[in-house]
């Protein structure tokens, strides 16, 4: 109980403080005149909030499948006792590892300029003699969500290869002697055992993936002309670009809606996935 008291306290004034900067209409330094649900209103009627939420829904479902189905194969390739298996997992890590702000500088390098290592490449293959990844708004949104998933599947493997490893060998062994495929093992065994953990990481990668503000404002900063601009970074303009800070709390909110919303959604298929087990 001492502790439940004190997570409230330290999460209950930061709450408080942040409902009630969205109800003024004030600035960095001055609270400003109570407007109500006024900065709500303002900003459910701004297009850009919905050009932001409708990238952020593309950027979160991309992120989280792409992460987990790269990271549910390489564990279960990992299952394999191989040469050299352990040196392979250590590589594996690295994007993970690696500080976002170095990864990202390295991929705005190698993608981000006419003369960047991909570009390069795509002439010489004859694929475009101008391709500009993070110019074009499409190319832009494709590019995030690549690196997003690239810097977050070894966070799935890790969760997906624990799971892997508590399963009886011997249910697998059953399978193959009443002539189970692989793939019917992976779909009929592996995927049921473990979807607990499925559901718990992919609550985690949401969570994780909606409140990303360094991967798209170290890649992108939000642009070409908006297109990578998710939930939080249009937020973040709002308070800190165009000194509205009620109007980027008030986003703000509603980005900690969907997230309850979501991970409601999820934690009720948890039970459900201890109710059938």
């Amino acid at each position: 109980m001492p502790s439940l008291i004190l997570v409230a306290l330290i999460n209950a004034y930061p709450l408080a403080y942040a409902i009630n900067a969205a109800l003024h209409d004030g600035s960095l330094i001055q609270q400003g005149a109570f407007v109500g649900l006024g900065n709500f209103s303002t900003v459910l009627k701004d297009p850009a909030f919905w050009a932001s939420t409708r990238f952020t829904a593309i950027f979160v479902v991309a992120s989280v499948f792409g992460s987990w189905a790269l990271g549910v194969v390489l564990a279960v390739v990992l299952q394999i006792r191989f040469p050299g298996r352990a040196v392979f997992r250590v590589l594996l890590l690295l994007p993970w590892i690696a500080p976002v702000v170095v990864t990202s500088m390295s991929w705005a390098l190698l993608l981000g300029t006419s003369n960047g290592a991909v570009p390069s490449l795509f002439r010489a293959l004859g694929l475009g003699n101008n391709v500009l990844f993070l110019g074009d708004p499409v190319l832009a949104q494709v590019t995030v969500c690549l690196f997003k998933i690239w810097i977050s599947f070894p966070f799935t493997l890790i969760m997906m290869g624990s799971a892997l490893e508590s399963v009886d060998q011997n249910v697998y062994e059953a399978a193959r002697i009443d002539g189970a495929t692989r793939w019917q093992q992976f779909v009929r065994i592996t995927l049921p055992v473990t979807a607990r953990s499925t559901y718990v990481c992919w609550i985690l990668m949401s969570i994780f993936t909606i409140n990303d503000f360094p991967s798209v404002w170290l890649l992108t900063g939000g642009g070409p002309v908006g297109a990578t601009q998710t939930m939080i970074v249009y937020a973040y303009n709002l308070a800190f670009s165009e000194f509205t800070p009620g109007l980027g709390i008030a986003v703000a909110l509603l980005i900690t809606v969907c997230l309850v919303a979501v991970s409601v959604f999820l934690y009720r298929m948890i039970r459900r996935s201890f109710t059938v087990a």
